[in-house]
């Protein structure tokens, strides 16, 4: 099977490209790095110091049918990796310092998560990755699955350490 490494980037269609890049920048630290227009759209890159790149745009067509829902086909939401619970801490009081509601950390046995949304209602999450043996899998019978969380575990822990 051939290797990926990560996600490489996200777009998101979104109402006021704008405000959405200034958005990003202010709540969750991400830095502007391009601006384009092209004949029917426009963007704003932004890239996190972490290395996440989120690219806002707006299309002259984008339809204005009212908020994001997740429920509808597309993008259900957007998780960021946190390094533990002391951090989602740390996110959770930032978050009220920028007056952006959120749900307090949860853990509905996936891991420590906290969730907020953006300004076109788009759900983003602040998680934390657990250890292969604590994660639920639902195919526990087979040792393939189990063998994938436990080496996924190990290069996540690994790139932390790093």
């Amino acid at each position: 099977m051939p290797d990926i490494k990560g996600i490489s980037h996200i777009d998101l269609t979104v109402s006021d490209c704008e405000r959405a890049a200034a958005w990003w920048q202010d709540v969750v630290g991400f830095t502007l790095v391009h601006r384009s227009r092209g004949e029917t759209f426009e963007t704003r890159a932004l890239v996190h110091p972490s290395g996440v790149a989120v690219t806002v745009m707006t299309h002259d067509g984008t339809a204005d049918t009212g908020a994001f829902d997740e429920r509808r086909v597309g993008l259900d939401h957007l998780a960021f990796r946190v390094a533990d619970r002391d951090e989602l801490q740390r996110w959770a009081t930032h978050l009220e310092a920028k007056g952006v509601a959120h749900s307090g950390i949860i853990d509905i046995g996936f891991g420590p998560t906290l969730v907020f949304r953006d300004p076109d209602n788009m759900q983003l999450e602040f998680y934390v990755h657990q250890n292969a043996e604590d994660m639920q899998v639902s195919e526990a019978d087979s040792a393939e699955p189990q063998r994938v969380m436990r080496e996924a575990t190990q290069r996540i822990t690994s790139e932390a350490e790093s």
